[in-house]
């Protein structure tokens, strides 16, 4: 079915602005019932979990439902999700505990195409271990992460390769299953950073080949955390460091401190306001969140088309993002004018369409973008057709 903007739009107060926003990349604007959610679990009694009081059997709930509800937007089981700060805080804790078995001799590969938060945390872990770091290119001129990128780079001493879902800088969303292939078949670990491929299309963790996968709910509606997931076997095969008190089962063993049970409320909130973008689907919530996210892919690209037809049309726009499977992401350069330049016009005619590298600095760099990098425009659930033209309309008025 056709996704029903403006419903959706009616339930994000922060588009009462009035500002076009494409900064949903960075970050999404949050709609009312997870805000209402992080407020209900914050005015009900709460306490450290437990089955004795009220306040101890809410937090106990709430931890409950939003692993339940995490595992069912990610293909996986409850028992197999692991909350943290954010999703470069867990990348670097599992960095850790993965190079207690790395040694000299050892290689570990890492993406130019990469968000430097699932290639800094590998790098240094390896240089810790005294592993080498090798490095997979891509084609910049088609924006494509190829197998035989990977390939090239791999060898019977690779005990890890990271690679993205898909680039928070172009959009690139690599082969998965086949790269898995590839490092399954030299006996490696390999780990997904899902976090923007997450926000535009269904995750199953079984189907991307992955042996652990992060994303963070704030890039899809809910608040500010990371979540990481994994194959159960080897999740209980992971020894972190810990404090001594506290659980050893998974996924407590991975969880540092008290979990922020508000923010859980929040992200078990934004996973069922996905699941409702379709309202006539039916079935489990994950059979609900599947076809949610037919209908926002459908959107999604019909209006990526629609900017990329309009920017075809404008003089000076050079466009990055190229790969012939990529989420509605957009980096471009204008001619005569520096990508904060054009933020700031952009921003002075309420429109918001930020300008950098987005920590994909190695990408950057590898496009001849420097680390100044680009505008990047993204998509959201909440971006219509209106949103767009308005882009389109303030793109040609620039001063040069």
């Amino acid at each position: 079915m056709a996704l029903d903007v403006a419903a959706i739009r009616a339930h994000v107060p922060a588009l009462k602005s009035g500002t076009a926003r494409f900064d949903a990349p960075g970050g999404t604007q949050t709609p009312q019932p997870v805000i209402d959610a992080i407020a209900a679990a914050l005015t009900a009694p709460l306490a450290n979990r437990g089955r004795n009081t009220e306040g101890e059997r809410n937090a106990d709930r709430i931890v409950g439902e939003a692993r339940s509800a995490l595992a069912d937007l990610l293909g996986t089981t409850p028992g197999t999700v692991v909350f943290g700060r954010s999703a470069t805080q867990l990348a670097y804790d599992l960095s850790r505990t993965l190079a207690k078995g790395w040694g000299p001799g050892d290689e570990v590969v890492v993406t130019r195409l990469d968000h430097d938060s699932n290639i800094r945390p590998w790098v240094q872990a390896a240089e810790a271990a005294g592993a080498e770091v090798r490095w997979a290119d891509f084609d910049p001129a088609t924006g494509e992460l190829r197998p035989e990128h990977l390939a090239a780079v791999l060898g019977p001493r690779t005990r890890l390769v990271a690679v993205t879902a898909a680039s928070n800088l172009i959009g690139t969303m690599p082969d998965l299953p086949a790269l898995a292939s590839l490092v399954h078949s030299n006996g490696a670990h390999f780990h997904v950073d899902a976090v923007h491929y997450a926000s535009h299309a269904v995750v199953d963790l079984a189907a991307t080949g992955a042996d652990t996968l992060v994303c963070s709910p704030y890039k899809f509606l809910g608040p500010h955390l990371g979540v990481l997931t994994g194959r159960a076997e080897l999740l209980e095969s992971l020894r972190p460091d810990k404090l001594l008190p506290s659980a050893d089962t998974v996924p407590e063993r991975f969880e540092l401190g008290t979990l922020p049970y508000e923010l859980l409320a929040g992200a078990s909130a934004a996973v069922d306001f996905l699941a409702g973008l379709d309202p006539e689907a039916g079935g489990s919530r994950r059979d609900r969140l599947v076809a949610s996210f037919a209908a926002l892919e459908a959107h999604e690209d019909a209006l990526r088309e629609r900017l990329e037809r309009g920017l075809a049309e404008l003089d000076g726009i050079t466009v990055y993002s190229r790969a012939a499977r990529r989420t509605p992401t957009l980096l471009f350069t204008v001619a005569g004018l520096r990508p904060a330049d054009v933020y700031r016009q952009l921003a002075e005619r309420a429109v918001d369409a930020p300008a950098g590298s987005f920590y994909a600095v190695e990408a950057a760099r590898r496009l001849g973008l420097g680390d100044e990098g680009g505008v990047r425009v993204g998509l959201a659930p909440y971006t219509s057709a209106e949103d767009v033209d308005r882009l389109l309309t303030a793109l040609g008025t620039l001063e040069r």
